[in-house]
């Protein structure tokens, strides 16, 4: 049997890899044509990092251009930090999160995945429709090109074209925030970590900034809906607002010549009722946008993934697939799913909302009582944002040896 796996994200290049690895066809259509963008998630958590060593390929990964994050502060009201996650006391190699920027992890999958025979990426490769015959979803239309499929995955993101096409409409849940994503330069002589991360709350303003190569990467967080006002305000104000809460860079906020400059995220936090349809599935983002609260998304997809591929890898090798597969894979990562959620809206309420309403964003006082009385507590949040609910192995048939770089 062969699969057509639309979006090559983090699910679609890690599935497409395992199902390669365990001898399928498997064709991952990607409708840009490199994987240099912006904005996109940048932390990999301790799951993926031995999910790496199980598949043979850590000592490569951790070649990677990363930074370590061993710990998650949160602010006080006197201007204090208080630990609430202690990652690195968690045990070794799996006690840190790597933050990385997301096109070196693609990049790195894409190279992997390419030494299996079975594999295939098309790059500049837009899914236009679906194929169907008698109801069941039979492969894709790539504007004149059909691609023909025993199993298409949609892991083509929060905007899924597969979605739309099958008229699946997601239960929306609330979020306080929008995220502004933009550019400021990094000078030569400057130092740091690739992909550190750095995080400033002031007042109803939140800020994160991650080191590049060449630039700082920053993010704005502030009022659901407020972009209109906050565009209206203008560049000038902008520029203030920045140098007054990330004073590191207010040498250089000159550099916004315009607010087109600033790259709107309209934050959703969503799931499907239902992921699967005859012979089509959609895991990750289409299946469940997540808020960037506590950067889960990137490792909840690629577990998504390897679920999927340990369940189906059998019925694809007996060309026996059917819905009941399909539905599956959604009941072993609904409740994994509706966990990180929960504990994202959480986050919202506890964190953002104080925040913006001008009451500073601080985190609940049972919480700081436990945090700083019962440090054994701190394992409990470590555990959670280092694995996550119901954390996936690789799957027997697609482990290797470990490969040296």
């Amino acid at each position: 049997m062969n699969v057509v796996i639309v979006g090559g994200g983090p699910a679609g290049m890690m599935l497409g890899l395992l199902l390669a690895r365990g001898g399928i066809q498997v064709t991952v259509l990607e409708k840009h044509g490199d994987f240099l963008r912006d904005f996109r998630g940048d932390t990999v958590h301790a799951s993926t990092i031995r999910l790496m060593d199980e598949l043979g390929l850590g000592a490569k990964f951790r070649k990677l251009p990363q930074s370590r994050l061993g710990e998650l502060e949160a602010p006080l009201p006197d201007g204090s930090r208080i630990t609430l996650s202690d990652i690195a006391g968690l045990p070794a190699p799996y006690n840190y999160v790597a933050m990385m920027p997301q096109w070196d992890l693609l990049n790195f999958l894409a190279e992997e995945a390419a030494r299996e025979p079975a594999f295939t990426l098309l790059m500049n490769t837009a899914v236009t429709g679906l194929l169907r015959e008698g109801g069941k979803v039979v492969g894709v239309r790539c504007g004149d090109l059909e691609l023909r499929a025993d199993l298409t995955v949609a892991c083509d993101g929060r905007h899924s074209t597969i979605r739309h096409e099958l008229g699946l409409a997601a239960r929306e849940f609330p979020v306080p925030f929008d995220t502004w994503w933009f550019r400021l330069p990094r000078h030569p002589e400057e130092r740091g970590e690739i992909a550190r991360l750095n995080g400033q709350f002031k007042g109803d303003q939140i800020a994160l900034s991650f080191t590049r190569e060449d630039y700082y990467q920053i993010a704005y967080f502030t009022r659901k809906g407020a972009d209109p006002q906050l565009r209206a305000e203008g560049v000038e104000r902008f520029r203030e607002r920045i140098a007054g809460l990330l004073p590191q860079f207010a040498d250089r906020v000159d550099h916004l010549r315009s607010m087109d400059e600033l790259h709107l995220l309209d934050v959703k936090l969503n799931r499907l009722e239902r992921w699967y349809a005859e012979g089509v599935l959609l895991i990750g983002d289409a299946a469940h946008a997540m808020s960037p609260a506590g950067g889960m998304g990137i490792n909840l997809a690629i577990q998504d993934a390897v679920a999927a591929a340990t369940i189906l890898i059998e019925p694809l090798r007996a060309g026996s697939l059917s819905t009941a597969d399909l539905a599956e894979v959604q009941k072993r990562r609904w409740w994994p799913t509706v966990l990180v959620q929960r504990y994202q809206q959480v986050l919202h309420r506890v964190m953002f909302v104080p925040a913006f309403s001008g009451k500073g964003a601080r985190p609940p006082r049972p919480l700081v009582f436990l945090a700083r009385y019962l440090p054994p507590f701190k394992k409990i949040p470590s555990k959670l944002l280092a694995f996550g609910p119901r954390p996936e192995h690789a799957p027997t048939y697609a482990r290797r040896p470990e490969q040296r770089p």
